[in-house]
Parts: C-alpha cells; structure tokens; sequence
C-alpha cells in the first residue's frame, strides 16, 4: 500500500510542477490579472483534487483528473483574441457545458473524436508549435536561466524521464528568485484566495477560445485518457466521467479556471502494476493525488508570483519542453497519412499563424480551413495511399492528437460501458 500512495504523491506533483506556468500564462494571455491567474490555478487544484477524491471511492477505480495541458497552451495561443477575462470566463463555462453535453448526448461526443486525426492533430500541433520554439529565442534572450534549465531537462529526460519537467521548472524558479529577490514573496497573489468573476458571453470569444478549447479538451486528453485506463484493464463508463469533469469546469470557471479532463500520463502512473500489483487497490493512488491536489493548491499564489515575476519567455520555454512530447505526437498523427498531408499542413500553418481574423482567432480558423482543403482536394487526390504498416494503419480517425484513442469508449452506450 505504501507504494500505492506514493505513485499517487508522485503523480500530483508531476502533474502540478510539469505545466503549472502554463496554465498561469494562459490565463494571463487572456486578460486575467496576477490575482485572478492565482485564483484560477487555485480553483483547478481543487476542482482536480475534489474530482481525484470523490470518483475513485465511487468507482473504486484509480479514475483521475487534470486541467487541460493543451488547453493553456490554446489560451497562450489566444492571446490576441481577448483581453477581456469576463469574456475568457464566458467561454471556459461554455466549454464545461459542451463537456456535460457530451457525456449526456453520446452523438456529440462522436461527432468530436470523428474530427478526422489529420485536422485534429495538426491543429493541436499548431497550438502547440509557438510554445515548443520558446526554448531557441530563451536560450538567446535569458541564458543565464535557459541554458541551465534546457541542460537538466537533457540530462534527465535520459536518465529520468518522469522527472525532467519539474526538475527543469525547479532551475527556473531558482534563476528567477535569484533575479527577482524578497519582490516575488511581497505580492498580494500570494495569499491564495479564490476570486469570483462574473462572466460575459461575448459570441466571438466562445467560437475563438470556448469551441477550440472544448474540441482540445476532447480530442487530446478525454480520449486518451480513456484510453490509457483501458490498457490497464478498466473499462469506465463515459457518462459519469464526462459529466463529473465538465460540472466541475463549470465551478471552476467562475473563479478563473479554464477546463478539467481525464487524465492521460499521470493516469498511467497510478493505474499500472507499478502503482499496485492487484488493480482493485490502485484506486487509492488516484485517491492521494486528490488530497495531494488540494494541498498544492495553497501554494497557487506563490506560484502565480513567481510566473508573474519571471520573465514571460521564460515560463514559455518550461511549457516548450514539458509539451514537447504531445507536439511530436501531434506532428505524427497528423501527417501519418500522405493523402491528407497538404490538408495537415495548411490546418497546421494557419493555427500556428495566430491570426485573428473577425475577432475569431487561428485555431477555429484552423479547423475552418482543414476542412475545405479536405473536401477541395479530396480524402484520396493527394497521393496514392501508403501500405499498411502495423498498427498504426488500422489507427481510427478520431482527433486523438496524443497517443492511443478511445473512441470506443465514446461510441458505445454509456451505461453499458
């Protein structure tokens, strides 16, 4: 049992440390002060650490939550879409709502993880591509920390993979309390508190952020995460996970917090052998990571000041390298297929672009995009059709833009699941 708790203390504090900052500078990228950054990193612990909680002893399954990873990274991408954090918080509860309706009515669901993979991953991949350059233009701007951090970050992710991330963010936090001195500890984001914003529901905002940031949600992590908890032999049902992690986003929002989702690669931590040999007792290792969860949470206004007092390359440049595993997912996905690789690419170039165009920003106009050159070109115009080659060529379609897919989970019944 010992072991069992800690996979679970291990994979809280991977998950906090690994993109922590990235969720802060998202949140900052689309309008929220230092406060209200903090108060949106505090409201998700406890949102993940309640669901963490109540889900496993319900289910007695080692079912776990995190916040959406690649939905920061669509909130960093979005930053010339708003500057308005009452309308960034209209479209977060939107994208809650859309996570309830998919575990409500199984036909949306589908419809979202039936977005073809080249589209979907491309797309992700563009999101994601800003971030994974951060790294190059910090080695040049701020050496004196990027170099040190992207140095441990090589080292371990040979010697220790599941470490690297954190260690790398720990060099960070270090250079940046060395530069910013006793400042970071006089803000008044220290302190952490939860502060309620009342939304506005701009429409051109919830197409832009709310819809990107659901189908992200979706197709990146849920899906994985299904999928993952299958691998190890556990078969959840759609409709109460789905429900539960999306009436959860919904609190969260009004206090800053962008999205919540099954979790993928910390879920893999607890839900394995390694966590317990016998898997009706891996659930108490999710159980730890809520309680884990709920206490790194008082340590979201240290956070929120250490990210603020960073310079924002930085901060950048540890998202980078903790997302640069999803983006080669991503990349590959999306141009596994050669027929569809011009209808990737442009989805992907005009993601990674950032425009705004209508006040609508690139990820929206990203799948707009793939979509027509899909239907202009045609699913087989672009080439002849590469021969199977192992599993991957029976890989479904879904936009499962990080390993595995679990659109079996969302087609079946889901209470029969």
């Amino acid at each position: 049992m010992f072991h069992t708790v800690v996979a679970g203390v291990i994979a809280a504090i991977t998950g906090f440390a690994s993109s922590f900052a990235l969720v802060i500078a998202g949140l900052i990228a689309v309008g929220a002060s230092e406060t209200q950054a903090a108060s949106g990193l505090f409201a998700l612990c406890i949102a993940t650490g309640l669901l963490c909680i109540v889900l496993p002893l319900a289910t007695r399954m080692p079912v776990s939550f995190a916040w959406s990873t690649p939905g920061a990274a669509l909130l960093v991408a979005a930053a010339a879409t708003t500057q308005q954090f009452a309308a960034a918080i209209g479209a977060f509860i939107v994208c809650g709502v859309l996570i309830v309706l998919a575990g409500l009515w199984p036909a949306l669901g589908r419809a979202i993880t039936s977005i073809p993979k080249p589209i979907a991953s491309a797309m992700l991949a563009g999101i994601l591509f800003p971030i994974c350059v951060a790294p190059v233009f910090a080695a040049v701007e701020q050496p004196a920390i990027a170099v040190p951090m992207v140095l441990v970050w090589l080292l371990l992710a040979r010697l220790a993979p599941r470490w690297a991330v954190p260690a790398a963010m720990l060099v960070a936090v270090i250079g940046i309390a060395v530069l910013a001195g006793p400042a970071v500890l006089a803000s008044e984001a220290v302190r952490p508190q939860l502060q309620f914003v009342a939304p506005v529901f701009d429409p051109f905002v919830i197409v832009s952020l709310g819809l990107p940031l659901f189908i992200v949600t979706m197709a990146g992590q849920n899906v994985p995460g299904f999928a993952v908890m299958s691998t190890f032999g556990y078969r959840l049902a759609p409709r109460p996970v789905l429900v539960a992690s999306g009436v959860a986003s919904v609190g969260a929002a009004f206090a800053g917090g962008h999205a919540l989702n099954l979790a993928a690669i910390t879920a893999a931590i607890m839900a394995s052998p390694e966590s317990n040999p016998d898997p009706r007792r891996r659930w108490v290792a999710t159980f730890t990571s809520g309680i884990v969860y709920l206490a790194l949470g008082a340590g979201a206004g240290l956070a929120a000041a250490v990210v603020q007092a960073s310079p924002p390359i930085i901060i950048t440049a540890v998202a980078g390298l903790a997302l640069l595993g999803a983006m080669v997912t991503a990349l590959t996905g999306a141009l596994e297929d050669p027929r569809q690789r011009i209808t990737a690419i442009g989805t992907f170039l005009v993601t990674a672009s950032g425009v705004a165009v209508v006040g609508i920003g690139s990820a929206f106009w990203g799948l707009v995009v793939g979509g027509v050159l899909m239907l202009w070109i045609g699913r087989g115009a672009a080439g002849p059709a590469a021969p199977a080659q192992g599993p991957a060529a029976a890989a479904p379609s879904a936009g499962a833009a990080t390993t595995g897919s679990g659109d079996e989970e969302l087609d079946r019944d889901p209470e029969h699941a």
